[in-house]
């Protein structure tokens, strides 16, 4: 990016002469530049636009009609003529090279090819030979920085644990970090090497709960928070009496500086009630314990410390809860996350589960301190001693699984996802759920009664097809009737005896043609969405707000997919005519209009991209209908006129195909026999050969390699995708397959997500994201800005692969307004 004067005057509000004024006001935390305690950037421009230069306005400081502003200047004048002393550049430097040697030159194309190589850099090696026309096989990678093995010598065990401590000084005391000499002293330690040391060594490095501490007054927190802004990296992690932020009450906050070195804060436990434990029958406020405003208006400013790294586990909670009371939480780095990019799809991100697998460690149950089922406590009713214990112990184990999945990350080559689409998310999924959206009650008792009467004629139906009473909720009732008397194919019995009714058993037999298990699904349906929409959806509506508040998951499945639940609004169907009635009660507040925005056939486009089709490719760059191009490719039909029937055909076989649709189930889709069905797929390979191509590639690498890469870099593994059962295996192969495609496709909205509440503030607009489901964004925009909306939602969703991947096919974007979700898609 070129930066000329307009730029800099957009950002400092003045011209490049009057730079250095500004700068002397405001200072430089990074090079210890003191400026004006109190002044940003936009006062200090303010002021030297008036008074034109530091001279100037600290002669006329005792004329400010501010205060605070006023005392500023005059007391720290000083420290203002200092800054700017330290912000000047010396314009007379002496020269040893002439001017014109210090120009930018293309660079050595073959020593820069030859680095990239020996740094393992394999898309920029391909993307800087091409540019340069060169063979980059014929380039030998830079011989004196490849990265040699570790010797035998170097025994992992050896390498201690950076910022850790088996034998931690007391806290407040200024002491220096561990020493790092044993990494030091092998800088020829590859990241795997290194990464493995970590985690022996973390291994070594026993927990004692012993040495931990409770913090019952200001004075020792405050040395606590002196020392984490010393070290620079702190471990925090938060205790609630729920896990919805919208709805818990803070009972404390747990610290940890190094390994044994943690605290527990206790800002408001209880004392057991006379009529019980928890809720509204707990009893006073425990006595040594800090007021929750003064406890946070002295950790406030270490949480907003850009130069303080926050560590800690499931980090979207504690950033909502500490938002919620007004304290901005960053920077920040997630252990389940960093778990996340590593192990997705192969292993649990819970704490627990890490501590056990790096640490050999298995931490205090929750459970062994708040009960379970109905007699669970609130974690504000468990005493302040064990609280601590169990608090401090997961932030020490946070910080030192923290230490070992860094150094993973590293040695994996999985950085750039995390840091790109994992950390970045947790504040805007937070902002999301905090705004959460409005529903129409009406609306919803209105549909919950039509599917009740719904429900009702379909176990009518159900009825007169058994032949006898049936209740279509109870699996041994169907069991008996479809498998036992009816004799229906491909019955099997669960570890209990009974036979199995699960959606996928009913579906193989619907798709055969039987009618009553259809007719099964459909009452199940339509129960489900009753049960789990209509009549549910009015208690998720919070009683301050009035708005729905979902909470979404990004840790939750393999491919990057995010999920949402309490309630799950990416369950809703969007293809029935019941899904879409749901979506009409979600409204718009007064004033504004529902924006949805999505991808139109994303992971089509994804195939044609990674599996390079060209006839495909071309079809989506020229705006052509892909499903009559198809039907036309297969079917020799010409696209104008073509009947509706063939190109729902086309289609079927399109999205069949992403999903590994066999012909079984193509044929029951489209109502044709099996071998017509057949037919159509060997044809969709023989007119895309590529396709089949990616597929068996896919599934080459995934066996190979137990997992597949999306375009960004995402690890999606599948585990199972060699085992000799092949009815799992074949699932793994189909789920594969689709997981590069569905998982480039999360990575492209996560980053478009990312980026659009900036692109939204830099257009100036108020405009809101409320929702993520799957391929769509969901925004709240006042109804005067929607028009001027759309173009900068549309442009953020389809250049969001860009720079790190430039398409040959176009994404295409849909943003439409309305005052109801369902009318806005």
């Amino acid at each position: 990016r070129r930066i000329g004067i307009p730029e800099v005057i957009e950002k400092f509000g003045v011209p490049p002469g009057k730079l250095v004024e500004v700068q002397a006001l405001i200072g430089d935390s990074t090079d210890n530049v003191p400026g004006v305690p109190g002044i940003g950037i936009k006062t200090a421009a303010q002021l030297i636009g008036e008074h034109g230069d530091l001279e100037t306005l600290l002669a006329c400081a005792g004329q400010i009609k501010q205060e605070k502003r006023r005392q500023a200047l005059i007391e720290h004048a000083e420290k203002a003529r200092l800054s700017k002393k330290l912000v000047t550049l010396d314009a007379h430097v002496k020269l040893e090279v002439p001017l014109a040697e210090l120009a930018v030159h293309d660079p050595d194309y073959q020593r820069l090819i030859a680095f990239l190589k020996a740094m393992e850099f394999t898309t920029l090696t391909r993307r800087v030979a091409e540019f340069a026309g060169i063979d980059p096989a014929a380039v030998e990678p830079d011989g004196k920085l490849v990265a040699r093995s570790a010797p035998k010598q170097a025994k992992p065990e050896q390498v201690p644990l950076p910022f850790v401590s088996a034998t931690a000084g007391a806290v407040g005391k200024p002491r220096e970090a561990p020493p790092r000499q044993a990494e030091d002293a092998q800088p020829e330690l590859t990241p795997q090497a290194r990464a493995e040391a970590r985690i022996a060594a973390a291994r070594d490095l026993k927990i004692d709960r012993s040495r931990y501490e409770i913090v019952r007054g200001l004075e020792p927190l405050a040395a606590w928070i002196s020392r984490a802004r010393e070290l620079g990296t702190v471990a925090i992690d938060i205790e609630a009496t729920s896990i919805d932020p919208m709805q818990a009450n803070l009972c404390g906050f747990s610290l940890a500086l190094a390994a044994n070195e943690a605290c527990y804060v206790p800002l408001a436990h209880r004392t057991r009630g006379d009529g019980g434990d928890s809720g509204l029958f707990a009893g006073d406020i425990a006595p040594g314990q800090i007021e929750e405003r003064a406890a946070l208006a002295a950790l406030k400013p270490l949480l907003e410390d850009p130069e303080v790294l926050k560590v800690g586990r499931d980090l979207k909670f504690a950033v909502q809860m500490f938002a919620l009371r007004g304290i901005e939480f960053a920077p920040h780095d997630d252990v389940m996350l960093l778990s996340y990019v590593l192990d997705a799809g192969r292993s649990d991100h819970a704490l627990a589960s890490l501590s056990q697998r790096y640490l050999g460690h298995t931490p205090i149950d929750q459970n062994q301190l708040t009960g379970s089922g109905k007699s669970r406590l609130t974690f504000d009713c468990v005493e302040i001693e064990k609280a601590g214990e169990y608090a401090a112990e997961g932030a020490d184990i946070t910080l030192r699984l923290w230490q070992v999945l860094k150094a993973r990350v590293a040695a994996e080559r999985v950085s750039s996802v995390y840091e790109t689409l994992e950390r970045p998310l947790i504040p805007v999924l937070a902002r999301m759920e905090r705004r959460g959206i409005s529903i129409d009650r009406q609306v919803l008792s209105r549909l919950s009664g039509e599917f009740a009467q719904r429900a009702g004629a379909l176990e009518a139906e159900i009825q007169v097809l058994a032949g006898e009473p049936l209740n279509p909720g109870s699996p041994k009732q169907l069991g008996d009737i479809l498998f036992g008397k009816f004799g229906l194919p491909g019955g099997t019995k669960t570890k209990t005896g009974q036979w199995s009714t699960g959606a996928r058993a009913l579906e193989d037999l619907a798709e055969q043609g039987h009618a009553l298990p259809r007719k099964i699904l459909d009452w199940r349906q339509v129960s489900k969405l009753k049960s789990t929409y209509t009549d549910a959806l009015p208690g998720y509506v919070h009683p301050q707000t009035h708005r729905v508040h979902t909470s979404y998951a990004l840790a939750a499945t393999p491919t990057g997919r995010l999920s949402s639940s309490e309630p799950n609004l990416q369950n809703i169907p969007i293809r029935t005519e019941e899904g879409r009635k749901i979506r009409r009660a979600f409204i718009a507040a007064e004033g504004h209009k529902l924006v949805s925005a999505d991808y139109s056939q994303i992971e089509l486009r994804l195939l044609a991209e990674i599996a390079g089709i060209e006839t495909l490719k071309k079809a989506f760059r020229e705006g052509l209908d892909i499903h009559a191009m198809t039907a036309s490719e297969m079917f020799g039909v010409p696209v104008k006129g073509m009947p509706g029937e063939v190109r729902r055909r086309a289609k079927a076989i399109n999205f069949g195909i992403i999903y590994g649709i066999s012909a079984f189930g193509l044929a029951n889709q489209l109502g044709i026999e099996r071998e017509e069905a057949s037919a159509y797929i060997k044809k969709y390979f023989e007119r895309f050969p590529g396709i089949r191509d990616y597929m068996d590639e896919t599934k080459g690498f995934a066996k190979q390699n137990g997992y597949v890469l999306t375009l960004f870099g995402r690890k999606c593994h599948y585990p199972e995708i060699a085992n000799p059962n092949p009815t799992i295996r074949a699932f793994n192969e189909r789920a594969a397959i689709n997981a590069r495609l569905q998982g480039t496709a999360a990575d492209i909205i996560r980053r478009a997500m990312v980026r659009m509440e900036p692109a939204l503030a830099k257009a100036k607009l108020s405009a809101q994201m409320l929702l993520q489901v799957h391929d769509e964004l969901v925004f709240e925009v006042l109804d005067a800005e929607v028009e001027k909306t759309l173009p900068v939602i549309e442009k953020v969703m389809a250049q969001a692969p860009m720079p790190a991947l430039s398409l040959s096919v176009p994404l295409a974007v849909e943003a439409r307004a309305a005052h109801n979700w369902d009318e806005a898609q």
